[in-house]
């Protein structure tokens, strides 16, 4: 059945929405599920803990004590028990195209079938060894002089092999109508700074396994001195590390928004082969100017490139092609790979088995390929209406609650309206797939299909210079378990796999659903209007429209909110950093008050029922809860209170329920409760 995404339609719904009042006459969209469940897992909670002590704990108690989280993953949850039903349905699709003897040469079904069969083959991955990087090695041995390391950077960019220097192509910051190349740091073979610098037990304890890991992999590859080359890739590391900005400082984007010509970049890196990089990363003739990210960094890095030895350099880019590589080489290689980016980094105990590797990799690389089969399977037409009324009953209630903030001038919240009017949403699958026949893909390369695909996606962004911008594109794929706000298309973007249980329930009665997949509408909503997405307007650019006034109220608020997450410690000595998560923490606590508004807006003035001994409200939050249920191995948490912008779990739950009005008249939360925060300590936002 012949599927269109019709996102001229939930535009209009925002539109609407936007410009009626809150008046009781105005026409509410409701979900007209009917349903005789509640949705809630009632066998998860734990009646041994209170709600108003620890409503993590009781909305999924039991859950969490039972659980084991599977040797093959870092981290369990309700977005991880989604994808995982999603990878078995998408499995499905790729085996199927595997088996299919007539599939025609450059057809979907080959190029999803030979991409699959290259990659499960690991017996002639073995007879190969090294032998598939065998050119892109001699490329880096070829590196004879520091100014070659213009070209290397720009090769390694179309091939996603890592380099000091990163580039992307989106939407100019200051003009959302073009697109630009923007360039920044990058080349870290650890999650982020922190790990070279901190002084930290741990983190000075996987530094240490980090260099022993490089000297296996380049042992592996045959190098003859490979401890010593280990140790000045991991000097030369530590000094890109200590000139670099932190994730914080990163956050900030008119500070990373810093428009240079070539000349002034020539004056900023006057080492480094500019014109040279940009033939390589196929920009030349293209753009006159690039957006610079972090110009300290770039400064600095000229700088090390010249103290470094070219011999320090063939080694950082031979690992570096090594480490990216590594997954679709002989066994040895996946070994080590795993031994460290999956056990030291994550803690996971084993590596997934090759079959569900295979379709991670295709599912990757041929996305839309797969995600529009996917859709006609496993996206009913009746849910996709669903979602869109509740799209419009959470836009009306962002602009009842934008007009009900008593911290805000009406000249500040004039043009909040309208940037909530300018919004618009995508929910399910794209109306124009992508085109993938200039991907050439082959049975029996493995290594090469990798290849190709990451050139492929490189020049996919290259070939958009120069060109309107493409509001109907999507960043991400429909069999994706996820969704996100974009600030320059001012849009927000649900995709069919985030619409699947058990984080939507077409069974429950719609409370549940409105706390589930509620919290993602009204969290991705909200990311508009968090301490980033409030500095760009409606048309997708970076301009203040706020008065300075507001603009210090909110980032009052901010400050508080930045002090209470920074409280939370999932393990002993590591906090979340409340700057690093402020925006994803703004958009938790905002989308769970629009999600008890919009659900009220929905029943149009008639009484929610009570189900399964809970009242509607009561199941939206549950609802909320164990759509956030998770678990993560200590490693895996490290690395996301030091490199994840999102807070563990149980603090995206508590933390927003201790600023929620309505949760403290649910569960009658007093003074002396757990959960219980003074009137005065509470952040209401939006």
């Amino acid at each position: 059945m012949k599927r269109t995404l019709c996102s001229t339609l939930i535009a209009g719904l925002f539109a609407v929405a936007s410009q009626a009042g809150a008046s009781d006459d105005h026409p509410k969209a409701s979900v007209t599920v009917a349903a005789a469940v509640s949705g809630v897992d009632v066998k998860a909670i734990d009646p041994s803990v209170r709600a108003q002590d620890d409503f993590f704990r009781y909305s999924q108690g039991k859950w969490l004590k039972d659980v084991e989280i599977p040797s093959d993953r870092s981290s369990w949850g309700a977005f991880n028990d989604a994808a995982d039903r999603v990878e078995g349905q998408v499995r499905t699709i790729i085996e199927s195209a595997a088996a299919d003897k007539n599939a025609k040469a450059g057809s979907a079904n080959q190029k999803m079938g030979d991409y699959y069969g290259s990659y499960v083959d690991q017996a002639r991955r073995n007879t190969l060894g090294l032998a598939p990087l065998k050119t892109e090695l001699a490329r880096v041995q070829a590196l004879k002089d520091k100014r070659g390391v213009a070209a290397l950077s720009a090769h390694f960019s179309r091939i996603g092999a890592g380099a000091p220097l990163d580039m992307y192509v989106g939407q100019d910051n200051r003009d959302s109508t073009r697109l630009v190349v923007s360039v920044g740091q990058s080349g870290l073979g650890l999650p982020n700074r922190d790990y070279f610098l901190l002084d930290d037990a741990r983190l000075k304890d996987i530094r240490t396994q980090y260099q022993a890991h490089i000297e296996k992999m380049l042992t592996l590859a045959g190098h003859k001195d490979a401890a010593a080359e280990a140790a000045q890739i991991v000097a030369l590391e530590t000094e890109l590390a200590r000139v670099q900005w932190s994730a914080v400082e990163n956050r900030d984007p008119v500070k990373r928004y810093n428009k240079m010509s070539f000349a002034q970049l020539k004056d900023l890196m006057p080492g480094f082969d500019w014109a040279t990089w940009a033939k390589g990363t196929g920009i030349q003739g293209k753009v006159d100017s690039l957006i610079v990210s972090q110009p300290s960094y770039l400064a600095s890095l000229d700088k090390i490139i010249a103290a470094t030895p070219v011999e320090t350099w063939r080694s950082y880019f031979a690992f570096r092609l090594l480490s990216s590589y590594a997954p679709y080489l002989s066994q040895p290689f996946v070994d080590e790979s795993f031994a460290f980016r999956g056990a030291v980094l994550s803690g996971t105990k084993e590596n997934r088995a090759i079959e569900k590797l295979a379709i991670a990799q295709v599912n990757r690389d041929l996305s839309e390929i797969v995600g529009k089969v996917y859709v006609e399977r496993h996206f009913p037409a009746e849910r996709k209406q669903q979602v869109e009324a509740m799209v419009k009953n959470f836009v009306i209630a962002f602009r009842e609650g934008i007009q009900t903030l008593d911290w805000m001038s009406e000249e500040t919240k004039k043009q909040a309206q309208l940037k909530l009017s300018k919004m618009n949403a995508k929910i399910g699958y794209p109306d124009k797939w992508r085109d993938y026949s200039s991907l050439k893909i082959a049975r029996n390369d493995l290594v090469g299909n990798v290849l190709r695909a990451r050139e492929f996606g490189h020049q996919y962004g290259i070939d958009k210079l120069g060109k309107p911008v493409d509001r109907a594109a999507w960043s991400m794929s429909p069999q994706t378990v996820n969704a996100y706000y974009s600030p320059t298309l001012n849009e927000v973007v649900f995709p069919a796999a985030r619409l699947q249980y058990p984080l939507y329930d077409a069974n429950a009665e719609p409370a549940v659903n409105y706390g589930a997949v509620g919290i993602s509408i009204g969290h991705e909503i909200s990311h508009a209007f968090d301490d980033k997405g409030s500095q760009f307007d409606g048309d997708g650019n970076l301009r203040n429209w706020w008065t300075k006034e507001d603009a210090e109220k909110f980032a009052a608020r901010g400050k508080v909110l930045v002090a209470q997450y920074g409280a939370y410690s999932p393990l002993p000595g590591y906090n979340v950093n409340g700057e690093l998560t402020l925006g994803e923490n703004i958009a938790d606590n905002a989308g769970a008050i629009m999600a008890t508004r919009a659900y009220k807006i929905s029943l149009n003035g008639k009484p929610a029922p009570v189900i399964d001994g809970f009242t509607a409200e009561q199941r939206l939050f549950m609802g909320l809860a164990q759509a956030r249920r998770g678990k993560a191995r200590d490693a895996a948490l490290i690395s996301q209170v030091k490199s994840d912008p999102h807070s563990p779990s149980e603090f995206r739950v508590n933390g927003s329920m201790r600023n929620h009005p309505g949760f403290y008249e649910v569960y009658d939360v007093k003074p002396g409760d757990k959960m219980y925060l003074k009137p005065e300590e509470r952040v209401i936002f939006w």
